[in-house]
């Protein structure tokens, strides 16, 4: 897992979280992890060049 930087919809603040890449129904590719403080699901697009 890496570190990324993502807005919390819940907390309503840009946090850091530890998340995974994976590939998005429409082959785009997206970082995706839980708010360290309030456990909400959040995710961060990425660019074409993410591994």
């Amino acid at each position: 897992m890496a570190e990324y930087e993502g807005y919390c919809v819940k907390c309503r603040e840009k946090r850091t979280f530890d998340g995974e890449v994976k590939e998005m129904a429409n082959g785009r590719k997206a970082a995706q992890g839980l708010c360290p403080t309030c456990g909400t699901k959040m995710n961060r697009m990425l660019g074409k060049d993410a591994k």
